[in-house]
Formats: structure tokens, sequence, C-alpha cells
């Protein structure tokens, strides 16, 4: 590779450098030409008509006309961001693809994060499946994995996926709801398509409210082929997985950021960039030997299914890292094309028929969004290295091609561009052999649709059955179609059950009497977020405080949390600034009005006797403090502060041990006791690792119960 072919992480931000601009000093039209008026259109008069020859006005106004393209018909809502990814050792012996072949070889990537179902215009927060997709420069051209945050998907067979995405989108007739599923089109299509149940299982957990995109997987869904320089090939599957932990909302959290910031997700990803907490994931595959293709009860071909960990570990094989924002929304993150069948030499595909059916489509949607086969030509989409071929003309050529020949072979240009032999890295597909009759027919090793769906079921902790059971409650209780709900009744009962019996008990239905199917009794632990990677890393703390607040107390837990890169906001009753106890300023944050607890991770509330009189006197810290209770985060006081969070009606917390030296009693710490504030401190930042703390008994939720029965065990294990 030459010299000028280099690629580090920062290969794509020099290419970019020379599409960027500043705003300049002379306001011109687009030809150059210096204007001295842009705010009256050229009239016959003051009062008179606006004449037809103000070409300024024209050019201003037809560009206005024009600044929106067709909205992606899935994935409208997204957000993006820069980085790199260094793989941690040599993949050689699975892939020829260069950018996997050397640990010293940092790829720059784009990635996009974006919902499923919503419009552009549609809400961060909404219960819906994620994309995940990364776009790789290397030095041989760009390769993209096009994945989501959930690794199967809801059909097998792509030529359903335009029924899928009608059942999901707004209703034809009155274009509601918006970004939800919960209506009965969409459950009306799922009950009829048992393929579905496995991936519904899915949407109804915690894994559709992701809390940020930093601590969200990801997975490539579809199994693809690795082929080394000598030509073996081997299956693969693809996944993500975030080095912040795997963290969810809860679902009235997620309905409340939705009205209180609907940008959320995107704000968070850019503020963490922007602070330098940047988010990281690791990539790990699990490889299938081709020989081992039919070892298994299921078909790795099938889309609705996993291979789960216990079968094949996931391997991780390098990091990835997003350090910097983009400089123009519309220029990179909704101008940037993903396709499947991006792929450099080294990496194929498999013939799973959804993602057969996505090579075409993917490729035939950016044609209709960016309006021309020259859409690679956009810089976000311009690979790194050199790109040479005789496609010619269109809308927007970017190229002034000076060769008078433009057709291959040719003798009068010296055959040039020429193609790439194999042995010199030209791409070959994978000779697979391939043979059959033409039918329009699923595999029968596709037919079985359940017994991954109870796997998944099987793997959850109670609290995420609770919460699953509750959002099947929430969705199907916005379809009035009695024979719907029946069918869904049907579908979960061969999944279990006993989560039959859950959901209809909650639908006030009748419940089936005998499970369809035995329960398997197999899980995979893996699939269950309990188990996940727990950091404090990123995580944002409310400061409710007001005139007369402790000035020591502060300093010291912003302190505590600054030193482990979790960010804080003072929240108080007015703009500004307050006095603290010393007389000094503290500035203010946000205000109650302007902000909420659903945006922040934890809550602390400093001592300060004025202070704490000032929060009680106004309804919305305590508002504040018992809302952050219900969505079961940490929450942490010291001094008079205790007092204020008390009065907001902390259930199962016993006052008489906060009234003491330091607690911590459900993710609730509390301290009257100021002079160990470092142990404080310490304390709450190890109950900000474990993000939310599900066994609290909050009135009105499915935790009540599982809270109860484990203080009543703990009693029994004391008293023996």
């Amino acid at each position: 590779m030459s010299e000028q072919n280099q690629i580090d992480e920062q290969a794509k931000n020099q290419s970019l450098e020379n599409y960027r601009t500043a705003p300049g000093e002379r306001l011109t039209t687009d030809e150059g030409v210096p204007l001295s008026n842009t705010d009256d259109s050229l009239k016959a008069g003051g009062r008179g008509p606006t004449l037809l020859e103000d070409f300024h006005f024209q050019q201003k106004l037809s560009a206005f006309d024009r600044e929106r393209i067709p909205e992606r018909v899935v994935h409208a809502r997204g957000a993006g961001a820069h980085g790199y990814f260094q793989p941690y050792e040599a993949m050689s012996e699975f892939t020829k693809a260069k950018f996997l072949g050397n640990p010293a070889t940092k790829t720059p990537v784009f990635v996009r994060f974006s919902t499923v179902g919503g419009s552009r215009g549609s809400a961060d927060s909404v219960r819906d499946v994620r994309g995940f997709s990364v776009k790789f420069y290397t030095e041989d051209g760009n390769y993209d994995i096009v994945g989501n945050n959930i690794p199967v998907f809801f059909i097998q067979d792509a030529i359903k996926f335009p029924d899928l995405v009608h059942s999901i989108k707004p209703e034809p007739n009155n274009e509601i709801p918006q970004a939800s599923t919960a209506h009965p089109n969409f459950w009306d299509f799922i009950s009829l398509v048992p393929e579905s149940m496995h991936m519904i299982m899915w949407v109804l957990s915690d894994r559709t409210v992701p809390r940020n995109f930093s601590t969200m997987q990801g997975f490539g869904i579809h199994t693809f082929r690795w082929v080394n320089a000598e030509g073996k090939s081997r299956f693969v599957k693809y996944h993500w997985k975030p080095l912040a932990g795997v963290h969810s909302n809860v679902f009235d959290e997620a309905q409340k950021i939705a009205g209180k910031d609907p940008d959320f997700h995107r704000r968070t990803l850019w503020d963490s960039i922007e602070m330098g907490n940047y988010p990281e994931y690791e990539l790990g595959v699990q490889i299938v030997e081709e020989e081992d293709e039919h070892k298994f009860d299921f078909d790795i071909l099938d889309s609705t299914k996993i291979i789960p960990e216990e079968l094949v570990p996931v391997r991780p094989i390098g990091k990835m890292i997003l350090n910097r924002n983009p400089d123009n929304f519309f220029a990179e993150t909704e101008q940037v094309a993903y396709q499947p069948s991006n792929v450099v030499p080294g990496i194929d595909f498999s013939d799973d028929p959804l993602l057969q059916g996505r090579l075409m489509s993917y490729h035939d949607t950016q044609l209709h969004r960016l309006g021309s086969p020259n859409f690679v030509h956009l810089p976000i989409n311009r690979p790194v290295c050199p790109f040479s071929n005789n496609n010619q003309d269109g809308r927007m050529q970017m190229d002034i091609k000076t060769s008078s020949v433009n057709y291959s072979p040719n003798s009068l240009g010296g055959n040039l561009p020429a193609p790439v032999a194999p042995e010199d890295g030209g791409f070959v597909t994978h000779p697979e052999r391939v043979e059959g009759h033409k039918v329009r027919e699923r595999s029968p090793s596709f037919a079985d649709h359940f017994s991954q769906a109870t796997l998944f079921w099987n793997s959850l902790s109670t609290g995420e059955k609770d919460r699953l059971v509750e959002a099947a409650h929430f969705e199907l209780g916005k379809v009035p179609q009695m024979e719907v709900k029946e069918r869904m009744l049907q579908r979960f009962n061969q999944v279990d059950g006993e989560l039959a019996k859950r959901v209809a008990k909650g639908l006030g239905m009748p419940a089936p009497t005998e499970p369809a199917t035995p329960n398997h009794g197999q899980s995979s632990p893996a699939l269950s977020q309990e188990h996940t990677t727990k950091t404090a890393k990123g995580r944002k703390v409310a400061i409710l405080a007001a005139d007369g607040v402790d000035a020591a107390q502060i300093a010291t837990i912003k302190q505590s949390l600054s030193a482990m890169h979790i960010s804080s906001e003072l929240v108080s009753l007015y703009g500004g600034s307050i006095v603290n106890s010393q007389g000094g300023n503290i500035a203010v944050d946000k205000t109650f009005l302007t902000t909420a607890s659903v945006l922040y991770d934890a809550i602390y509330v400093p001592g300060g006797a004025k202070s704490v009189e000032a929060l009680t006197a106004h309804g919305d810290p305590l508002s504040f403090i018992h809302e952050a209770f219900k969505h079961f985060k940490p929450m942490a006081a010291t001094g008079e502060g205790v007092d204020l969070m008390m009065q907001s009606d902390l259930k199962g917390i016993d006052s008489s041990q906060v009234n003491g030296k330091m607690s911590a009693q459900l993710g609730v710490v509390a301290s009257r006791d100021t002079s160990e504030m470092a142990t404080f401190a310490k304390t709450f930042v190890d109950a900000i690792k474990e993000h939310r703390f599900w066994t609290r008994p909050v009135p009105g939720t499915a935790s009540v119960k599982a809270a109860a029965q484990k203080m009543l065990m703990d009693k029994e294990q004391v008293a023996v």
C-alpha cells in the first residue's frame, strides 16, 4: 500500500476537511455575486408587486423549498458520531479483511443510532427497536454493519418487510399513532405471523427502552461469511457490547422523557462526546465452521434465531470509540448511506433470505432518498481510499473525469481503470455451490417459532419478567379488537403458560387452562441485563439546592463525582445563582421548571438548613425526589438534606437508620454526620454504578411483591 493510502483514525476527518466551510465575510449569491440586501424583495415601489427579475429572491427561496430530502421509511429518527475501531489481535486466520488484520490499525468509523418506527420529528425515548449501524472507512473501501440493538428480527423473509412496516407505522386512515406499536394493526399482523414471537419477547422487554446509546447493545442480526486468504469460509455473527453496560429506562420514565426532552438520546450522545466521556463498544464475533452449519436444532440462516452463547461463545476482537460529533447534522447524519451490500475482500454474505432482500432494498432506498447513483460522492459516504470506475455522469457527479474513454476494456486509455487480480486484493465472491428448484416456500428448518422465545423468557430476572408483562398489558390494552387479543394470548401460551396467564389477567380475559407447549426449561444468562457491566462513568446527577446550601458538602460530592467521570447539574428554584452558607455564589444549571428527574441517573440533596427549608416550601423538589425513587434510581442526602428526602415517602426505607450515621438501603444513601463525607461519597458512587435498585417496593409497580418477599427473606436470614 502506497504511503498516501495509509489509513488511520484521522483519515476520514482529514478527507472531510476539503468540504468544511466557515461563514465568509461577505454575503453573496451561490455564484459569488455580492449582495447589498437580503431582507427585502425587489418591488415596483415600496408597496408594489414583487418583480420576477429578483434573482436573489428566486435563488434563496428555491434553495429553501428543497432543503428536505425524503426521510427514511424506517430508521428516520437518528443521531450519529465519528470515531475509530481498533482490533485486539490479527484475525487473518479467519478473514483477509485488512482492517481486521493488524492490531495497530485504527479504522475511522461513522455510527448512526436510530429508532425504527417513528418519523424524523418523533421522540427518542419511545418503546422501539433501535438501529445500530457502523460504517468502516477501510483501506479497501467502505464496509457497513447495518444492525439493531436486538439480535433477531420479526420476519424470516424480506418479502414480508413492507407488510411488517405498514403494520407498525401510523394507521393509514388517521395517521395515528406516531412512533408506537400500541395499536390494532401491528398486533393484528403479529398475531397472524408466529415467526415474530421471539422478536416480540425482546420488543416487550427492557431492551426497547434503552437509557441512552452508550448503554445499548448492537447486533449484526444476520449470519455473514468471513473468508481468509486461502479461500476458507466460516460463518460469523456480530455483537457490539457497550463497555458502560446495558441499561434501560422504565416505561413510565421513557414516556415522561418523551415530553420533557424528546431529544434525550441524541442530546446525551452529543454531550457525552463534548465532555470527553466517549462511548465505547467492544466488537465480538461468534464463529461457526462451515462443517458445523447444521449441527444446531435451529437454522443459523434464520434471522428470528440467535446462537446462544453457551453453544458458541462470543469472542471479543476489538474496540470502537466514538470521539467526535458531526459538524453538520444534515451533511453527515442525514445523508450517510448504509448498505449491507457494502463489503470488502474477506467478508461475504450468507443465504439468509432476510439479508438477501436487504442487499437490494437498502441500495434502492439510497437511490430514492439521495436522488442519484452518485450518492457515494457525498463527503460522508466517500471512501478514504482511492476509487475509480467508468460510471458516468448523472446528478451529483462531483468528479471531473479527464479521460477520453469511459468503457472497459479499452486500449486508448491504457485499459484504465483495470480490474484487480484476486491475488492483489480484488474482491472475489465465495464460490458457494448452489442448486435447487425455483420455488416460493420456506425451509422446514425455519419452522420452530417458539422455543427461543421461551429461552428468552426463561433467561429474564423476576423484575424483567414483571416489566415485560406490564408492557404486554399496555400494548394490547390499546387494541379494542377482542379476536386480536385472543390470538395473542394463544401465541403467548405457546411461549409459556404462566406468561399467558399473567398477560390475560392484566387484559381482563380468560386465561388458557393449559400451556400449548411445555416449557423446555433452558435459559441463557447472557440474555438478561441483570448480568451486565456496572460502571458509574458517564452518568449524570442532579444536585437539588437553594440559598443557604452547605458549600463544603456540595464541593466534596462534586469532586468525587467528577473523579469518576460523572457529570452533575445544580437544580434550583430559580435561575442565575444561589448563595451558599459561606456567602459565595454557585451557578444554577437548571430549574425545576426546565428539567425533570427523568433526565438524570441519580440525585443528591446536600445539607444547609435554609436551603432545605426553601426547597421544602416548594412542591417541585418533593415530586422530583419521589419520582426518582419510583424509577429505582440511586439517591443520596447529607445533613439537613436527609429531612427533605424523607418527606417524599420513600417506601421500604427504615427512617430510624437514616436518622443515625450513614446508611445505604435500596440505593438510598443518607448520612446526618457530615464528618464522613469521603466515605459517603464513595458509597454514593457505588450506588450509581448499580444504575437501578429494582427491589424497591414502589406503589403501583410490579416490584412491590418482589421487594416484600426479599425483605421477608432478609429478616428470616437475620433471625437464623
